[in-house]
């Protein structure tokens, strides 16, 4: 999709695909393309880096989903890291997977901590950090969070620092913290943590979360989803004339 590749599976491929990952003890990192994504890899060559070394790229959005089928290389479901993160927790208590939050406004990924020790008894969250994060150290030095990270020896962390930051600190960071998994979800820990709501099921099946979370947080979002995300159209319209020029004359 525009620059970006993105993996062919549906939602219990996602969990199996990760767990995969984590038993491989080889470390690596799990991106979720969204629109927003795919307009920012066309002028970011560090996001795109980050994305071509991903160990994993699930669809994140309905408008994705329906572009992939008007390129006729149709996903099969749209798995977003807000709607991976509880299955995945659920999974990571079953079968004893460490788990280490990082990112979120202060508080936040200690009340998503507290929330999920209380609902899933035998969940291990070895950490959570809010510190500022600087993208620019770097990746051969081990910054005073990744040395905390470490030290906590997770098998799973999650990266909630928003994009591009979270995929470009995730790539940059994935050797040093070996064997974890980093895993790029946004604002999931909010939703976990009970200070943002999700937007009804209802306008996710029809492609209308972004207009929600707009709604909620127009000062933030306003230019994100009114002045840059339309971009995807263009480059959608793009791929499509690519593809029809490399179709085989009649």
């Amino acid at each position: 999709m525009g620059k970006l590749d993105i993996d062919v599976v549906d939602f219990e491929g996602a969990l199996d695909a990760i767990d995969r990952l984590v038993g491989a003890r080889a470390g690596g990192t799990v991106f979720t393309p969204n629109v927003d994504h795919v307009v920012m890899a066309e002028h970011d060559a560090r996001f795109r880096e980050a994305y071509s070394a991903a160990a994993l790229s699930l669809v994140d959005g309905t408008p994705v989903l329906w572009a992939s089928r008007l390129l006729r290389t149709p996903l099969p479901a749209k798995i977003s890291g807000s709607d991976l993160v509880m299955p995945l927790m659920r999974r990571a208590a079953e079968r004893g997977y460490r788990v280490y939050f990082l990112g979120g406004m202060p508080g936040v990924a200690d009340l998503a901590r507290s929330k999920l020790e209380a609902l899933l008894p035998t969940i291990q969250i070895v950490g959570t950090d809010a510190s500022r994060i600087d993208v620019n150290t770097p990746s051969d030095q081990l910054d005073e969070v990744a040395e905390r990270i470490r030290k906590a020896a997770p098998d799973l962390v999650l990266v909630a620092l928003g994009a591009p930051k979270q995929e470009i600190w995730s790539h940059l960071r994935t050797e040093i913290l070996k064997p974890a998994v980093l895993i790029g979800v946004g604002a999931s820990l909010d939703f976990v943590a009970g200070i943002q709501k999700r937007a009804p099921r209802w306008m996710s099946s029809v492609g209308l979360e972004w207009l929600y979370r707009l709604a909620q947080e127009p000062r933030r979002l306003a230019a994100r989803y009114l002045l840059r995300d339309p971009e995807f159209c263009l480059i959608l319209l793009r791929q499509l004339a690519q593809r029809s020029s490399e179709r085989p004359s009649a």
